[in-house]
């Protein structure tokens, strides 16, 4: 069974953690996100995958090599223009037209039963199936209505308010024919929602739905990003130690991942599920929160507290600060006394005076320093990146 991964956007909703990553090798529990999904599909049979690369499709190439460690056969397809959904997957044609096949987003991050899908559309006679989920702020999806038969009546793509006519939200995630390729021109930016489905359906193609049960999510900003890893903690099954750990009179509470060449200072709690890198440093009386994740080389000094926060590698946080819902970037240095407020975004590289307040759903661009005392009301940008953060 093939599936195809679309891979080319550059995720600006998401910044500044896209800045030097495409969204889909953000870290998710310490893995690449991609390496999430690659894993889901195959496990559930999906062995021969495409991947179309656009935006820094290097790193994803990095993540997924040949894709022999999941089990998988990747074959990348490079967009020289943005082409859209639809146009990405009009690129992969030849390597998808001897059967149906599976479209997934490459920021997705799911424990969805594709499969059941993949089955399912084969009872209808439809170019295309669309995976829906009930959602419940559907204005920032294609949502759609449907019969007793799966038959999908209407569809609109972001609705405005008095046009949300249902919960059903596309998932972004389809079960094609290869007749969807006589409806999408060639070398032409070309998306499903705003253009395949409205074509298919004026032409009186039926397109069906599969009403979908699980978790999923698109990775499209800071707080679905840190749900994604909500769920990829909670599947932490036991408490595993990776290598030596040193700990003084702390205590563990799992389960927790933990990798080579921690050490844990006295009195420091972990509970979890939280995982962390290798070589790092938890110091003395440091209480660590579920939900959780810590990369590789950290430091956290002395009654730090950390709740339900991603941490990437190189990040150090200064004595008596706390952490909440936030999210931050490799190399930055959080002083001593600061707080650092929910849905917080911290780019790489950023320096942190001590007393440092940041406010909530507030973010910092890589390389700036904010210096001792501040209190972040909001974004703080740097003109050597650039400074949008709407769009895709």
């Amino acid at each position: 069974m093939k599936v195809c991964i679309m891979c080319g956007g550059e995720g600006t909703r998401l910044r500044p953690l896209t800045f030097e990553r495409p969204k889909p090798c953000i870290p998710i529990v310490n893995r690449p996100s991609i390496q999430h999904l690659v894993s889901h599909l195959s496990n559930l049979g999906f062995r021969e995958v495409i991947v179309t690369l656009g935006y820094m499709g290097k790193a994803i190439e990095g993540a997924l090599r040949d894709g022999s460690l999941f089990g998988v056969d990747i074959t990348y397809v490079r967009e020289r223009t943005k082409l859209g959904t639809a146009g990405s997957v009009k690129n992969a044609q030849a390597y998808l037209e001897d059967g149906n096949f599976l479209v997934v987003g490459g920021d997705h991050v799911t424990d969805l039963n594709l499969l059941d899908f993949y089955r399912e559309h084969g009872r209808f006679e439809s170019p295309v199936s669309i995976g829906l989920i009930s959602i419940d702020e559907p204005g920032e999806y294609g949502i759609a209505e449907i019969d007793a038969d799966f038959r999908i009546k209407r569809f609109k793509e972001k609705p405005a308010p008095g046009e949300i006519f249902s919960n059903l939200a596309s998932t972004g995630i389809y079960v094609c024919t290869p007749e969807i390729f006589d409806h999408i021109p060639p070398k032409t930016k070309f998306d499903f929602a705003r253009d395949l489905f409205p074509t298919l359906m004026d032409d009186g193609k039926t397109i069906t739905g599969w009403l979908a049960r699980g978790n999923w999510t698109d990775v499209g900003n800071p707080s679905s990003l840190r749900q994604a890893e909500k769920w990829k903690l909670q599947e932490i099954p036991y408490t595993s130690i990776s290598g030596d750990l040193t700990i003084r009179a702390g205590q563990i509470q799992g389960p927790v991942q933990i990798g080579n060449s921690v050490s844990m200072g006295r009195k420091s709690r972990i509970i979890g599920p939280v995982s962390i890198g290798s070589g790092t440093v938890i110091e003395d009386h440091v209480l660590i929160g579920p939900y959780t994740s810590i990369g590789e080389d950290c430091i956290i000094e002395g009654h730090a507290k950390i709740f339900s926060s991603s941490l990437y590698n190189h990040v150090t946080v200064g004595k008596n600060t706390t952490v909440s819902g936030s999210i931050i970037d490799n190399d930055t240095l959080i002083g001593n006394d600061c707080s650092l407020e929910n849905d917080t975004v911290i780019g790489p590289r950023v320096t942190l005076g001590n007393n440092v307040v940041v406010h909530s759903r507030t973010r910092v661009w890589p390389e700036v320093v904010v210096a001792q005392g501040t209190v972040v009301r909001e974004h703080l940008l740097n003109d050597r990146f650039e400074e949008r953060y709407d769009g895709s």
